[in-house]
């Protein structure tokens, strides 16, 4: 993933940012929320969006690129962005996008199910990488603006780290230990 493949779809994110921004100004406002829906909290402005959504982008698509080239070990770069990153990326915005819209129609319960079924993915997928974070904030950001959806994500990616890289593990290990076990009074 070059410096250019990069650009392009910060590009991308930025219109899109910013071409929203635009539409929610001319037609009603630009909406703000606050922190944890409650009145007697600061209010966060989606304006912030702005600029928070294309640093972000920026920002994880370096990191994306980091570990691909990690993975490479010195061998020729990547020419192509490999259809994992793509399936998280979407996955995530698909997700965020569901759980917009559960909330947007007024389902209070789905949203809560939705973010405590992130703990249990994660036991199967790293949802910590730079792509699904990125996912998940994007298809958030129509409904809650980019502020509030970087912060959760980033509770969730620091909670899905630990669940995928510790607890994870020491499942494995339980279940291989049970599995020898048992085939061994066979």
């Amino acid at each position: 993933m070059s410096l250019k493949i990069r650009l392009y779809f910060t590009a991308i994110i930025t219109l899109a940012i910013w071409a929203l921004l635009l539409w929610s100004h001319f037609h009603g406002g630009v909406p703000s929320h606050h922190i944890l829906a409650r009145e007697d909290l600061p209010e966060i402005s989606n304006w912030w969006g702005g600029f928070l959504l294309p640093f972000l982008t920026l920002f994880l698509s370096y990191r994306v690129e980091k570990r691909l080239t990690k993975q490479c070990k010195g061998h020729s770069p990547l020419t192509t962005i490999p259809k994992s990153v793509w399936t998280g990326f979407f996955l995530a915005l698909l997700y965020g996008i569901s759980l917009s819209s559960f909330f947007s129609f007024g389902n209070t319960e789905m949203p809560g199910y939705m973010l405590m079924g992130i703990l249990v993915i994660s036991l199967f997928y790293p949802i910590y990488r730079a792509e699904c974070i990125l996912g998940f904030v994007v298809g958030m950001t129509y409904t809650f603006g980019a502020v509030l959806p970087t912060g959760i994500s980033c509770i969730l990616a620091l909670i899905g780290t630990l669940i995928y890289l510790l607890i994870r593990p020491g499942i494995l290990l339980l279940f291989s230990k049970i599995k020898n076990l048992a085939g061994s009074k066979l």
